[in-house]
């Protein structure tokens, strides 16, 4: 499929009529915020969906892909007419993530924006899926890096850092004992362990 696309969000697309997702990759709801180095709060999500629109601006863009996803959207790699794949620029610019439960395709771009302090990763914000499921850290815990969730459940006291397979579907209940961590050594210290399997 190719054409001019109108931009839903930063990882959605509609073309020719298709709503078509970014495959591998997870950027901010519409509705979603982050928190900038200085302490504000702004919102994020509708400003990258704006830099998507601005880059795709009059572009023809070609996507390709054949699997559709549980929401009926045709899950796709999409670029620019000038070749540049929108899934790698988003995320090499620390505009969105790499959706890792689904995808390590772009992992690598991930964690050297996220080493780099590039785009949202100059700040805090938590991850779209826990934004979508309601469970995102508090923007404060995330500013602090204390993002690695630390759950009890019926297997124990067990950490889930970001980007892992039960990260998105883990809730943290404070007034259960649950809690946050900034590093592995301190959720090991406090007695919590990484997931079997």
């Amino acid at each position: 499929m190719r054409g001019a696309v109108e931009i839903v969000d930063g990882d959605t697309l509609r073309l020719d009529g298709r709503v078509v997702r970014l495959d591998g990759i997870d950027a901010p709801e519409q509705d979603q915020s982050c928190r900038r180095a200085n302490g504000d709060d702004w919102a994020c999500g509708a400003w990258v969906a704006a830099q998507v629109a601005a880059e795709t601006y009059g572009a023809v863009v070609n996507c390709v892909g054949d699997e559709i996803d549980r929401y009926g959207r045709l899950l796709a790699r999409c670029a620019t007419g000038t070749g540049q794949d929108l899934g790698d620029w988003l995320v090499s610019g620390g505009m969105a993530r790499a959706y890792r439960r689904y995808s390590m395709a772009y992992a690598a771009q991930e964690d050297a924006a996220r080493a780099a302090g590039v785009g949202l990763w100059a700040g805090a914000w938590s991850a779209p899926a826990d934004h979508r499921a309601g469970r995102a850290a508090p923007l404060s815990d995330v500013a602090a890096g204390c993002a690695i969730k630390g759950n009890i459940s019926d297997n124990g006291r067990i950490y889930h850092v970001p980007g892992s397979r039960s990260y998105g579907r883990t809730r943290i209940d404070l007034a259960r004992g649950e809690r946050w961590f900034c590093t592995i050594a301190e959720a090991e210290a406090a007695g919590w362990r990484a997931p079997r399997g």
